[in-house]
């Protein structure tokens, strides 16, 4: 039987079948024993932090960054990747004027990979992506995976400024183009006024 070609490919799909599920057993139980208490940790303090913080105060300091265009497109996704996760986070373009949400969304959701490096618990279901961009810094260089993680995150903010604004001008430009200016001039005035979803005036 050791010579027949049949039972020798026969035992060799078999054993390549069985190890394809123990591999994906095995890493399962590093993400178990690494990846996954780090994130409930991590998740964890952040809804400790903000009830300690208080969610108003957390509410108004989103509302703040949202007032300028560097913090609408920086301070303000970053908060709310942080303290929402993914896909919460986008719920507080809802403190903005209209003319703002889709800049704000395009910043926001640009940053989900971003966040990862620092802030796992941020986007824990795409964390694959910062392991695959780490992957060869951590075989390479592991003392330098702490020093890709901040720069990453860091270029992560400034891109997301770059397409906040970029956005942010389209959006003017297609407002004035497809003749929305008072359409969005009466969304600015119940914005002034006090009427934002999902917050009482």
């Amino acid at each position: 039987m050791g010579n027949n070609p049949v039972m020798n490919g026969l035992t060799w799909g078999a054993e390549a079948f069985i190890g394809l599920f123990q591999e994906a057993a095995d890493s399962f139980m590093g993400l178990v024993t690494g990846v996954l208490p780090l994130l409930m940790v991590m998740l964890t303090f952040m809804y400790a932090l903000t009830t300690w913080i208080g969610e108003e105060r957390v509410t108004n300091a989103v509302r703040w960054a949202g007032r300028f265009t560097i913090t609408r497109y920086t301070i303000m996704p970053m908060l709310s990747m942080l303290l929402l996760t993914n896909p919460m986070a986008y719920t507080f373009g809802r403190f903005l004027p209209e003319r703002y949400k889709p800049a704000f969304y395009d910043s926001t959701v640009s940053f989900c990979h971003p966040v990862t490096a620092l802030f796992p618990h941020a986007n824990a279901g795409e964390i694959f992506v910062w392991a695959g961009v780490s992957a060869g810094v951590m075989q390479a260089a592991p003392e330098k995976y702490a020093t890709l993680a901040i720069l990453y995150f860091l270029v992560g903010m400034v891109v997301i400024l770059i397409r906040g604004i970029a956005t942010q001008w389209m959006t003017n430009l297609l407002i004035k183009r497809g003749g929305h200016a008072k359409t969005f001039a009466k969304y600015d005035e119940d914005y002034a006024a006090g009427r934002i979803q999902g917050v009482s005036a």
